[in-house]
């Protein structure tokens, strides 16, 4: 039997209440705020580094998804999917990737049926229970707060380059 999240090409991943707490705030003349965890981001470039390509499919549209995307080098943003299995099976089509190359990590139930698909499915701590029971890893910590990082590094170590990735951080060469 073949080890979850080992084969992992793609980590797709939902924004409100995974990359962040699901918090929205607004201040007086309409702006919008959110939080992410840098840790979270400095996970992601590390998936980067490993040879994982990162996307997002958000529900909603906001200028600070977007820039967050180009912080972190992700190129695969979809913004305002209401029904996240058309840019899931865009992807698909368009970039090359089999449903089992493909990771998921979402928080509630219009993730559902990305989840279902994917060769790896994974939440965060505090996502609804019917998504919690339906994954293949549930993050020990809440979305916006290591959640992401915690999958991240879990596929790495699944894919076998942990080492290799964050070598550099010991003092020594990367191994290749």
């Amino acid at each position: 039997m073949h080890a979850p999240g080992k084969n992992i090409r793609l980590l797709l991943l939902d924004v409100d209440g995974v990359m962040t707490d699901g918090r929205i705030t607004y201040d007086a003349q309409g702006g919008e705020s959110k939080s992410f965890d840098v840790k979270d981001g400095h996970g992601l470039k590390l998936l980067q580094r490993a040879g994982i390509q990162v996307g997002i499919i958000t529900g909603r549209c906001s200028s600070i998804v977007q820039r967050r995307a180009e912080e972190l080098g992700i190129e695969i943003v979809y913004q305002g999917a209401k029904n996240k299995l058309e840019p899931f099976e865009q992807i698909l089509r368009e970039r090359g990737f089999r449903e089992d190359e493909i990771a998921y990590m979402g928080d509630d139930l219009v993730d559902l049926p990305v989840l279902l698909r994917v060769g790896f499915s994974a939440t965060v701590a505090d996502a609804v229970a019917e998504v919690r029971e339906r994954v293949d890893y549930v993050a020990a910590c809440p979305g916006g707060r290591g959640a992401v990082r915690e999958v991240c590094e879990f596929l790495m170590k699944q894919a076998g380059v942990w080492h290799r990735v964050t070598e550099r951080y010991y003092g020594g060469e990367p191994v290749s």
